[in-house]
């Protein structure tokens, strides 16, 4: 599932900020400025022609954007270019520390805007490095971005997720597979067997060498803590450091994360109902969380059996998914289930639309892109059936929904790789700092033990009774005082003995109860 913008961290949206060409792309269309190489030979990115961004905020920060020009294939160096959109922030402060790459995660997320990491790390380390964005393959303002079917996600009137009747089946067996069809007959559909995390990894490396940095430090949320897994893995010399924040699991890379995700996802919903029942004088949905949580059972059931307004029950989910992902959405949550049940879906159909964008599309394609080909996807449907009914019996309200969200898998264009790279950090020398919350849903906590067992020079935060997902530089100053120690002196927590976590901080404070505010802009979610 991807990873939604934290406002505080960046404060901006993911928006792609360099606009294509104006002309069709085709694999040949870069052709001509891509470096001649020997198909022999391997793949070296000539540098980045550094020009004037058009977003305000980057200007501001006086980054530079421009184009990294890599094969479509590194399989076939000579063959086929595409164009990687960059950005960068210049270091404006001593001693110089080298360059940062950062990632949002996704797969799909744009990362032009996240070369302004370094303006959030604590105590102006960040300002003694230059800060590097890369909007992924087929994400946002690369050449080409992948589109498959733009009405898919900001469609109305959606059926009920739960298969409750052969209908509702029928219905999302067909839509799920006939978006996989639109994705293979895409103008970008070249793209799609080359959007695995390897390629997003290679794309990196050029970019190091592009820019003539013989190591970099790595900075990855979410799904962009995978990527640093595996270039760590592939390229252990290449990196200094790294901050993985929302570790996903390498073993469960990508149908069981899914599973997993169902289950971590209705332990924070338990948490968020037992949290408005805290502030029932403000919404009025129930003094106990077992109260809150059969109330929005309730609202759920008139919904499945007709749809108020423009907003069905799968509308529905999708909201309390919101919350699930971050304790800074429980507030607008919370106040949109209230205007509900005093009749009003209006603003709950709002917070959901914000999540359905003109981007929306491209972050749903590059995430099923890469998702569906990074591992093998049961094709037999009796499997998806069983996994998932059994999931539903213990998150009824997400189990459904990730299932379709991935469902295009099942059938998707382009061949899944027969096995994900294995992750084995043994031979990566430099610190890693892992950072989890207690109740990440989507990408929980037993990830980061996990990758804390493979890398021996990895540190584990745990954000104690935290219920965000991938929530550094959010003001936690145990977390951000951390991650400042390591860009600044290469400094861990103290490996402890035994599993670990390392250090406990406390997690993202939960937010003081309100229900007057308009909902944020929140682009597309998953890891």
């Amino acid at each position: 599932m991807s990873r939604k913008t934290v406002a505080a961290c960046l404060t901006a949206t993911l928006v792609g900020v360099l606009l294509a060409a104006g002309v069709p792309w085709s694999p040949a269309t870069d052709q001509a400025q891509a470096r001649p190489a020997a198909a022999a030979e391997p793949f070296r990115a000539a540098p980045v022609t550094w020009k004037r961004c058009q977003d305000p905020d980057l200007r501001r920060a006086g980054a530079r954007c421009g184009f990294l020009i890599v094969p479509l294939d590194y399989a076939d160096p000579a063959g086929p270019t595409i164009r990687l959109a960059v950005s960068r922030v210049l270091h404006t402060a001593g001693p110089y520390r080298g360059a940062a790459f950062v990632n949002p995660g996704g797969p799909g997320g744009s990362a032009l805007r996240y070369s302004l990491t370094g303006g959030r790390i604590p105590h102006g380390v960040g300002r003694t490095y230059d800060w590097y964005g890369m909007d992924p393959r087929g994400v946002g303002s690369s050449v080409p971005a992948l589109s498959c079917d733009p009405a898919y996600v900001s469609a109305r009137h959606r059926r009920p997720y739960q298969p409750t009747t052969a209908a509702i089946l029928d219905y999302w067996l067909a839509r799920t597979t006939a978006y996989a069809t639109a994705c293979g007959s895409s103008s970008a559909s070249a793209l799609l067997p080359h959007l695995r995390t390897t390629d997003n990894v290679a794309d990196l490396e050029s970019l190091r060498t592009a820019i003539g940095q013989s190591q970099v430090t790595y900075y990855g949320f979410s799904y962009g803590t995978y990527i640093g897994q595996v270039w760590a893995t592939l390229h252990p010399s290449s990196l200094k450091a790294m901050v993985l924040d929302g570790v996903v699991d390498p073993g469960r890379v990508w149908y069981s994360s899914n599973l997993d995700q169902d289950r971590a996802f209705d332990v924070v919903y338990g948490r968020f109902f037992a949290w408005v029942a805290r502030n029932h004088r403000h919404f009025g949905l129930g003094r106990t969380q077992r109260q809150v949580a059969k109330r929005f059972a309730r609202l759920h059931r008139q919904l499945e059996r007709k749809p108020l307004g423009r907003l069905g029950a799968a509308d529905l989910e999708d909201a309390l998914l919101l919350a699930g992902y971050y304790n800074s959405e429980w507030g607008e949550v919370a106040f949109g289930l209230y205007a509900l049940a005093h009749g009003d879906p209006r603003y709950l159909r709002q917070l959901v639309s914000a999540d359905r964008g003109p981007q929306a599309d491209n972050n749903y394609a590059v995430y099923l892109a890469t998702s569906c080909t990074d591992a093998p996807w049961p094709q037999d449907w009796s499997v998806w059936a069983a996994d998932n009914a059994a999931a539903d019996r213990d998150s009824p309200y997400l189990a459904w929904n990730n299932a379709w969200y991935n469902a295009p898998c099942r059938t998707w264009p382009a061949a899944a790789s027969a096995a994900p790279p294995t992750v084995d950090g043994a031979a990566f020398t430099g610190p890693v700092l892992l950072i989890s919350e207690q109740y990440d849903a989507a990408t929980p906590l037993s990830g980061a033990l996990a990758v804390r067992t493979r890398f021996p020079t990895a540190s584990l935060i745990e954000g104690r009774r935290g219920t965000t997902h991938a929530g550094s530089l959010s003001g936690v100053s145990c977390v951000d005082n951390a991650i400042a120690a390591l860009l600044e002196k290469g400094r861990l927590p103290g490996r402890m003995a035994g599993p670990g976590p390392d250090k406990t901080c406390p997690g993202v404070p939960l937010p003081g109860a309100r229900r007057s505010q308009a909902p944020r802009s929140t682009p597309s979610r998953r890891y």
